[in-house]
């Protein structure tokens, strides 16, 4: 399925891309400022190689090419700490890209966010990684992304919502003084761009009530303490919930159909 933005229709897959590219700058401007020229080489390696597979797989299909790889790449940077080698970044953002993406035929036909393959495949294949906590103020230039983002409709508020009611749920059954708003704030970068991904989220309404339950629900479980959110938590269970995300839409078109059924039978007089 290909993902358009509900106020922008006309833009297409390619505005996708670009409205993704406009929310995630401030984000980016700020990490680069405050890691300094290892983030800076760390972007550079992450654009050259997401934009070396774009190449590639339009090229080899004949399509006409896209730059969608740089919202993914630009995701990664962001997340990876700055000490990363460049080559393992390189290594797993090509993993990402054409796993999670290119060898189901390009952006939109997929149903696995490419920038969450990539920092899972980061984390597993190298264990001694650590990710770096985003600061207040990297997760606060995410705001007018997020506010963007929903207004276009490319991503869904019932999914953070449900994400969001679940985490902070877990976190104050935990410990009823925690601060929630310190919690909730440093994850809003990875629900916004891993967890709702109009790719990998799931795409009926009520679908996506469930799918950001249980994406709150394992981000919770994969943090290992509910009361303290990590970024390697939100990969993990943004990834897992988005494995479930087809199934979760496949039973709510069923039982939308089964109610359809059962109030046309209803209306049918007794013979």
């Amino acid at each position: 399925m290909i993902v358009r933005p509900v106020l922008f229709p006309s833009l297409g897959v390619g505005g996708v891309s670009l409205l993704q590219g406009v929310a995630l700058l401030p984000p980016l401007a700020l990490s680069v400022f405050e890691r300094g020229s290892g983030q800076v080489v760390l972007l550079a390696v992450a654009l050259v190689t997401a934009v070396f597979w774009d190449l590639v797989f339009a090229s080899v299909r004949k399509h006409r090419f896209y730059f969608h790889g740089i919202t993914t790449a630009v995701i990664v940077a962001v997340l990876v700490p700055s000490a990363l080698p460049w080559w393992q970044l390189a290594l797993s953002l090509s993993l990402g890209c054409v796993l999670g993406e290119h060898i189901f035929g390009g952006r939109g036909f997929g149903f696995l966010s490419p920038a969450a393959i990539c920092l899972s495949l980061l984390l597993l294949s190298f264990p001694q990684v650590q990710l770096e906590p985003l600061s207040q103020s990297v997760a606060l230039a995410t705001l007018p992304g997020v506010l963007l983002l929903l207004v276009t409709g490319l991503i869904s508020g019932r999914v953070m919502l449900g994400a969001l009611a679940v985490i902070g749920g877990l976190a104050f059954s935990a410990n009823p003084e925690v601060d929630l708003i310190a919690l909730v704030v440093p994850t809003l970068f990875g629900l916004v761009f891993l967890t709702c991904d109009p790719v990998s989220a799931a795409s009926t309404k009520s679908g996506r009530w469930i799918y950001g339950l249980l994406a709150g629900l394992l981000i919770s479980i994969f943090s290992k303490d509910v009361a303290t959110i990590t970024s390697a938590g939100i990969i993990f269970g943004s990834l897992t919930a988005s494995v479930f995300a087809p199934l979760i839409d496949h039973l709510m078109v069923l039982a939308h159909a089964k109610r359809r059924q059962m109030r046309q039978r209803a209306r049918q007089p007794n013979v």
